[in-house]
């Protein structure tokens, strides 16, 4: 074994979040064919928007749902690798919690083309968000928000509880906004996630088990890009963009880092802005903003290749994920 990374009663080693990164990787990657079939055979398969760019009608029927497997995943090397602590049950319950929403909504998309409407799935996230909101104040008696070069700002239980719900759901609903191109959702996860694991090795106090779950997630997404780059063999789903985006949020709550999480899921904050800004230009303008909405498909209409696209956005989200690291470390040592 190497060294630890860290110091202290309760460490981790660095072959621990390699083993389960690389473990994660190894079971998407065997159980995704067979898994791919058994959708295929459930009859799974994604309905592609009438509204949505043409060039997708390629890929009406493609399975969905891949998200499922991801969460699986996590959730059984969770509990086999030991990373179940008070810092790790509220990121996998609102992965589990959300990504049953998704699942449902997947299913029912697959099947009738409609999905969950739109009230009764923000109704869903918001019991799913306020759970996780409620036990992080309780458990962690948390009643201020982490200002950087500031330090901690107490803004009391009421407005916390307000302030987490609200990001838990905003993560949620930007990640399934950038799941609209082969690879796109999947790579920007994975970098957000990376720089949320290195946030809780470095962070005071230290978070090794939350660490782990953050590096089951990369590996099990780094295994689902296998099949999900272009061209799709596998589409993540709500199942999988709802459930990661709202763990998301709640490992930078847990972190005191939520407000770094905008810049460094700054994809899905724009593509959220560019949704919004594109609706209300055209309910009060009757004008758009963008050829299409979210933003990629803007790109994309304008003759980028999707897979351009994509790695353009990867190139973003790692930057953004580099700077936020970088101010998260700035942050900790001027306030020593």
């Amino acid at each position: 074994m190497t060294a630890a990374l860290v110091q202290g009663p309760e460490v981790v080693q660095g072959t621990e979040l390699i083993q389960g990164l690389l473990l994660a990787f190894a079971l998407v990657v065997i159980l995704m064919p067979p898994y791919i079939r058994l959708l295929r055979w459930a009859g799974f398969g994604k309905q592609i928007r009438e509204e949505g760019p043409q060039s997708h009608s390629v890929k009406e029927g493609t399975p969905t749902m891949g998200g499922l497997l991801i969460i699986a995943v996590v959730l059984l090397l969770a509990i086999l690798l030991g990373a179940l602590d008070a810092s790790t049950y509220s990121p996998l319950a609102a992965l589990a919690g959300v990504g049953a929403l998704g699942a449902f909504d997947d299913y029912l998309n697959a099947k009738t083309g409609d999905g969950i409407r739109i009230r009764q799935k923000l109704a869903w996230q918001l019991v799913v968000a306020i759970g996780a909101a409620l036990y992080i104040w309780y458990h962690f008696a948390m009643t201020s928000i982490r200002v950087p070069f500031v330090g901690d700002v107490d803004i009391g239980a009421p407005a916390l509880i307000i302030f987490a719900t609200i990001a838990i759901i905003g993560a949620s609903n930007g990640v399934n906004l950038t799941d609209g191109l082969d690879g796109l959702a999947g790579g920007t996860l994975i970098f957000a996630f990376v720089s949320f694991l290195i946030i809780a090795l470095l962070n005071n106090p230290y978070q090794p088990r939350l660490a782990l779950v953050c590096a089951l997630v990369i590996g099990s997404l780094l295994g689902f890009l296998w099949f999900n780059v272009h061209p799709a063999q596998v589409f993540m789903g709500d199942s999988g963009s709802l459930s990661l985006g709202a763990m998301l949020a709640v490992v930078s709550l847990i972190t005191g880092q939520v407000l770094i999480l905008p810049l460094i899921g700054i994809v899905f904050v724009v593509e959220t802005v560019s949704d919004i800004v594109q609706i209300a230009s055209f309910r009060v303008r009757h004008k758009r903003v963008f050829r299409m909405a979210p933003l990629h498909h803007h790109f994309e209409l304008g003759g980028w290749d999707e897979e351009k696209i994509t790695m353009r956005f990867w190139i973003v989200a790692a930057l953004a994920g580099l700077l936020g690291v970088t101010f998260f470390l700035s942050s900790i040592h001027q306030l020593l």
